[in-house]
């Protein structure tokens, strides 16, 4: 009789579950690149077919919350990319805090090299796109893109790494994982200082305010989640009404959820746990399931809720809402001598290329930080290519920076042939490195040592062990 691994008494019929195979795709990161990369190969299919005119409406419908009197109103294209996608970026803080806090990023000479790297993948792809902008193009608005190019999508680069890469990624991940995180902190305050609209004063001190509850509360070591969710969707309208972008609202909230444990927590849940034992109670399981809940991060609890819906859900929506550009035979034309569409399709992919290499190897160099594990230079190269992969955040403050829809479509362009090639040259230098200098080998510089001179022969034990 197999045994059952739910806790409870068994049920008379069972519903089919997810297989561990099953399970371990949806948990994969290719697999959350991959629908997002599906929701885009949809809209680009949708926005020039026949029926591109139900995309079009489909993202003006309104989207309304009222309360009493009080209406609030987004068509469900802004739905998406300042409401939905505050999400993403929940879960993008709550990374960033759970991995410089308490997970493999808190190391900081580890994270040296990825965090100059990523200075350099945002400087110099931006460096990169001005000078092709102001030489080659007129100006102008154009000018204004330069925000496009310095965000790696941490999505695509991780599924492309699962699926393409070498043997043993553990490692690789890690740097690429330090990598993005710092890249996303960079590109979020960029977008935050540069892209947002006029300030109002007094929306903006009710922010603070809200920001200083969550200091508060982590301060005095509340663990529970419900006042960290209503903190966190009042900073997001208090953050949409002060003309910053609502989106950093999500950024504010993952950093500022506690991401530590107390020790003391677990001998707690040894204590709860056994009085619920000697004594079945109800009010006995209340109190085990608050000590059991306590014992994980409010950090790690709220991410397991967010996750799967920022990754299979809001990312895809954000994709087909995002990626329908209309391929005509004009666009394409105005495209290929485009300084907004070369600017950013050479600056994602050199730029971060050189960028990233570049200031890795400056790091390391001077001795400011070692690469882990069996990751070497050739690793690192193919990983700054692959960091060329710039989506989400790329289109998204594409809408941010232009106005002109021929500049957003040309800017999309860009981005799609930029990442494309990037995805393809990376995974390609990733396979070569891989296997001229395998992940797998042992950590350090030092060689294994040798193995005795032949013949080998068996060991000789004395008489007594024999008997």
């Amino acid at each position: 009789m197999a045994v059952s691994l739910r806790p409870g008494p068994p049920l008379r019929f069972v519903t089919p579950s997810m297989t561990p195979a099953l399970r371990r795709y949806i948990d994969n990161e290719a697999s959350s690149a991959a629908v997002l990369l599906a929701a885009s190969v949809v809209a680009l299919i949708w926005v020039n077919s026949p029926w591109s005119e139900s995309y079009h409406h489909l993202w003006e419908l309104p989207v309304r919350m009222s309360l009493g009197s009080g209406v609030f109103e987004l068509d469900l294209h802004h739905f998406v990319n300042d409401a939905a996608m505050a999400v993403f970026f929940t879960v993008v803080g709550l990374e960033v805090s759970r991995e410089t806090i308490a997970g493999e990023l808190s190391d900081r000479r580890v994270m040296s090299v990825p965090a100059l790297g990523a200075l350099g993948g945002l400087t110099v792809p931006i460096v990169i796109y001005l000078l092709i902008n102001g030489i080659f193009g007129d100006g102008g608005e154009a000018m204004h893109g330069w925000g496009i190019v310095m965000s790696t999508d941490t999505a695509f680069v991780l599924g492309v790494l699962a699926l393409f890469g070498p043997r043993c990624p553990d490692q690789l991940r890690l740097f690429l994982l330090a990598l993005a995180v710092v890249d996303d902190i960079g590109a979020i305050g960029v977008m935050a200082v540069f892209y947002s609209e006029q300030i109002k004063i007094v929306p903006l001190i009710v922010m603070i305010g809200i920001v200083a509850a969550f200091v508060l509360l982590r301060w005095v070591g509340y663990w529970r989640l419900t006042p960290y969710v209503i903190l966190g969707l009042a900073l997001w309208f208090a953050a949409y009404a002060s003309g910053v972008h609502p989106t950093l609202a999500g950024v504010l909230a993952g950093l500022l959820i506690p991401a530590s444990t107390p020790e003391s927590r677990g001998r707690e849940l040894v204590i709860f746990g056994r009085a619920l034992i000697e004594n079945p109670s109800a009010d006995g399981v209340r109190l085990a399931n608050l000590a059991a809940s306590a014992t994980v991060s409010t950090n790690e609890r709220l991410q397991i809720m967010l996750h799967p819906w920022s990754a299979f859900v809001v990312i895809p929506a954000f994709g087909l809402a995002n990626a329908g550009v209309e391929l005509s035979s004009d666009t394409l034309h105005a495209a290929l001598t485009s300084t907004v569409t070369i600017g950013v399709a050479v600056s994602l992919l050199a730029g971060n290329g050189i960028g990233i290499s570049l200031f890795s190897i400056i790091a390391l160099r001077t001795g400011v930080g070692v690469l882990p594990g069996g990751v070497r230079y050739g690793h690192l190269i193919a990983a700054a290519l692959l960091a060329g992969i710039g989506f989400t955040i790329s289109l998204f403050i594409t809408d941010l920076a232009f106005t002109s829809q021929l500049l957003r479509d040309e800017a999309k362009i860009g981005i799609l042939a930029g990442s494309l090639v990037s995805a393809v040259v990376g995974a390609w230098a990733l396979r070569v490195m891989g296997e001229r200098m395998p992940l797998c080998s042992p950590a350090g510089d030092t060689a294994p040592p040798e193995l005795p001179p032949l013949p080998w022969t068996a060991p000789q034990f004395p008489r007594t062990f024999q008997r």
